[in-house]
């Protein structure tokens, strides 16, 4: 029996690895906001449960059991993401938060309605992959916006969905899923990026672009 600590640790570990082989204790006390110390007791936990795989001064990864309570907890927060978004018409900056909410208490019998009233869909409202029922997710190949050089062109394939105040400021930009958009200019002093979007220019900073994932058409 998992508890709501236990779920939220290991979606949050599942999330870091996309992007680092081996998470470490103080990356998973920046997210949550808490002390080294307080992460190395919840990981050894979660160690003794056979979920993660811990190691003093180098790191954690899943296991595979642990990796299956991940998705399926993402599972719920994307299908919950999209039915909010698409049903109740809620903005893609409020959904986020609501879905933390009830991620951990939907049943196994509503997630199954919502997903067929939704279609089984694929991606999330900021484009995120929905894991299948069995737990398996699909790979995209996908880069950060911040990434590319000057002349690249590339369209919006994915955001991520953790902070409302950018996502409002995506969307007051035009800033959307499919969205086309040219890098005209990369400053390499204040990192400010200059795009081309729809024959208007915008300059965004490198928090914002590290945060829209593309796919590149250069």
């Amino acid at each position: 029996m998992t508890t709501v600590t236990d779920e939220n640790y290991l979606k949050e570990t599942y999330s870091l690895q996309l992007d680092h082989p081996r998470v470490t204790t103080s990356m998973l006390a920046d997210r949550f906001g808490t002390t080294a110390a307080t992460v190395t007791g919840m990981l050894k936990k979660l160690a003794d449960r056979k979920w993660v795989v811990y190691e003093p001064y180098r790191g954690v990864t899943l296991t595979e059991a642990g990796k299956q309570i991940a998705l399926e907890v993402i599972r719920h927060h994307r299908l919950l993401e999209t039915y909010l978004a698409e049903a109740m018409g809620i903005p893609w900056d409020r959904v986020h938060e609501e879905a933390e909410r009830l991620e951990h208490v939907l049943s196994d019998y509503l997630e199954q309605r919502i997903d067929e009233l939704l279609g089984h869909p694929d991606f999330d409202p900021h484009g995120s992959p929905i894991p299948a029922r069995d737990g398996s997710i699909r790979e995209l190949n996908r880069l950060r916006l911040s990434q590319l050089p000057s002349g690249s062109r590339a369209e919006i394939c994915e955001v991520s969905d953790r902070d409302p105040e950018l996502l409002a400021h995506m969307d007051a930009l035009g800033l959307r899923l499919h969205t086309r958009l040219a890098v005209v200019h990369m400053e390499p002093i204040d990192e400010l990026m200059t795009i081309e979007v729809e024959n208007r220019q915008i300059v965004i900073g490198k928090r914002t672009a590290s945060h829209i994932f593309v796919t590149d058409e250069s």
